[in-house]
């Protein structure tokens, strides 16, 4: 009987990691899927000071490494602008656009003629900073 519970465990063990590696393989497809325009939400005060780096991925093209330096102390409204002055100095300006929204959004769009891209958080430093991606 007791070797029945522990094969029952496992198995259910198995089930949830098996779902959990699903979700987490779902969710990397789709934060790659291209689109016209993403829409980065911020959230929280820097903590500590630190680099988010975000990778902008053109349909067609070579990956885009993006580097935000953001000092610590900085409100959700000014992560957002550093994101948006960063994504202006380090991306192509025939390409890209990027503007600040609802003052802790940023949306950052292809100009017209160029292909979709998608967009990732590569890394951050940043403590208690949480960026949320979404296509438009």
């Amino acid at each position: 009987m007791r070797n029945l519970r522990v094969v029952g465990f496992l198995s259910a063990l198995l089930f949830a990691a098996s779902l959990i590696a699903t979700q987490h393989s779902i969710a990397a497809v789709e934060s790659v899927n291209p689109s016209n325009g993403w829409r980065i939400e911020c959230s929280g005060d820097a903590e500590s000071a630190g680099t988010i780096t975000f990778n902008v991925l053109p349909n067609k093209g070579q990956v885009i490494a993006v580097s935000v330096n953001i000092a610590k102390g900085r409100g959700e409204n000014e992560v957002a602008k550093d994101i948006r002055d960063a994504f202006r100095a380090q991306l192509p300006p025939d390409r890209f656009t990027a503007e600040a929204d609802d003052g802790e959004d940023v949306l950052l769009k292809k100009k017209s003629g160029q292909p979709d891209f998608a967009i990732e958080l590569a890394s951050s430093t940043v403590e208690d900073v949480r960026l949320n991606l979404q296509r438009e």
